[in-house]
This record gives C-alpha cells, structure tokens and sequence, in this order.
C-alpha cells in the first residue's frame, strides 16, 4: 500500500485519535496567527497520525492560502473536500485559492459546489456573485444572490456592496 505525503512510505497511518491528541486542531487554528511555522508543525504532525483527518487537511490549506503557497493550499482543500462531502467550508476555501490564482472559471465552479451541499450559504453566495458580475453577468440567479447578500451579508460593507451592485 502507497504512503501518503505526510508519512513513512510504505505506510498509510489511521490513527485518528493519535491525531488529536498530537495535534488538536482548534490549538492549531489558535497557533495559526500567533506562530504559523508551530501551527503548520502541528497540522503535519496530525496528518502523520492520520492523513485522512480532514479538518487538519482544511486548516492546513488556510495556513498555506495565507502564506501565498496556492498550490499546496489548494491540495490541501481537495483532500478536505473529498474527505468532507457535506460541508461547505473546503470547497469556499478552494474557490478562493482559485480565484486567487486567476482560476475563475474554477472557482465559480468551487463556489456553486458549495452552494449545491450548503443551498444560501452566505460566503459562497458573495464569492459567486462578485465573480459573476465581475464577468458582466446580472441574470436572474446573481439577482437573487444580491438580494440575499444585501439582507444577509457576513458584514455591513458586503450588504451595502449587494444594494449598490442592484440594478
């Protein structure tokens, strides 16, 4: 059996618990702003225990994105997305990291499939709508992600961003 990239080869690890007891990953979410190179150690440790932990997979891809390494932020939340097909946080974090590199295409795409798992999901309902109208589109789903936006926006700025964009 093929090991994964962070363990021994030869070996594909399932230790789930080993996992969160070496690294749990609210501490490494908490080390993330205050030392990413400890949070990061933390998060690759977990991953070693369990290459299957798709939270730490998810908050490695964070700590990746905000250091400006796309590519492996974008592995990591492939991983978290496969390993978690319900939520929708892996696949907002992956549209992104790919409209960060210019994949807007990809990243609409990204966006939609977390809307698909988490219909109305506020994020991916901004990040959906500002690439489309970034696109020239104003049909009538970005219409209706507007009007959600300008009533439900994470934040003050995203809500009066959605009325202003209204035709």
């Amino acid at each position: 059996m093929a090991g994964g990239p962070y363990s021994p080869p030869g070996r594909v690890p399932r230790a789930t618990r080993a996992a969160e007891a070496a690294a749990p990953v609210a501490a490494a979410s908490a080390a993330r702003d205050a030392d990413p190179a400890k949070a990061e150690a933390l998060l690759r440790e977990a991953l070693t225990a369990d290459l299957f932990h798709a939270e730490a997979h998810d908050n490695l891809g964070v700590l990746l994105l905000a250091r400006g390494d796309l590519y492996g932020a974008a592995q990591e939340f492939e991983w978290a997305r496969k390993l978690l097909p319900g939520p929708p946080e892996p696949r907002l974090n992956l549209a992104l990291t790919l409209e960060s590199s210019g994949r807007t295409r990809d990243a609409e795409a990204a966006y939609l499939s977390a809307l698909e798992v988490h219909p109305g999901y506020v994020p991916a309902l901004q990040g959906a709508a500002r690439l489309a109208l970034a696109e020239g589109r104003r049909d009538a789903a970005v219409r209706a992600w507007l009007e959600t936006i300008a009533l439900s926006g994470e934040t003050e700025a995203w809500r009066d961003w959605a009325r202003r964009q209204r035709p």
